[in-house]
């Protein structure tokens, strides 16, 4: 059994710039759980499924998207879930909360796949560091990203499939939207 999650990462520009924030968390305060994964926007959170029906998931995570057209997705600064998760904000997208909407009407269906759906609102973000930011770092932390701009835009046109190799998380599978 391997776990997978699904979500929209960001382009590897991005990526990088993400990165060296994760960097100076780590560095500064410990934090190493935001560096397993690249950047991104969760749209599935982790679930458990067999190797055997990897290639189900590819295919269903091609269906779902087919008839998505790329769509623009802007950030804006950073903001927290106090006290333990520090992130770069996504500004509101009605695109972006449809792709939500269809990736988890169509997972929560499949029976196979066993995803427990988030029951939480949906709130985008892109992770700098969660929870191995205890109260007290947060607190020296926060100042750091509270003031600082990060407004930056590109085009969604896939969704990723990532695998937990044991370590970290890797892009397994990408499907592209076809409009």
């Amino acid at each position: 059994m391997n776990m997978y999650f699904i979500a929209q990462v960001l382009p590897p520009h991005l990526n990088e710039q993400v990165l060296q924030w994760k960097w100076l968390m780590q560095e500064r305060y410990g934090c190493k759980v935001a560096l397993k994964s690249p950047a991104h926007i969760t749209l599935v959170p982790p679930f458990w499924l067999d190797e055997q029906f990897e290639a189900a998931l590819v295919q269903d995570t091609n269906t779902v998207v087919a008839g998505v057209a790329a769509f623009t997705i802007i950030t804006n600064g950073f903001s927290a879930f106090k006290p333990r998760t520090i992130f770069i904000a996504v500004e509101p997208n009605a695109h972006l909360d449809a792709l939500k909407k269809k990736v988890d009407d169509f997972f929560a269906g499949k029976e196979a796949y066993k995803v427990k759906l988030d029951r939480r609102p949906f709130h985008p973000h892109i992770t700098i560091a969660t929870r191995d930011l205890h109260k007290k770092t947060f607190a020296e932390a926060w100042p750091l990203f509270e003031t600082k701009a990060f407004k930056e835009e590109w085009t969604a046109d896939s969704i990723s499939v990532l695998r937990h190799n044991k370590k970290n998380w890797e892009v397994f599978h990408m499907a592209t939207f076809i409009s």
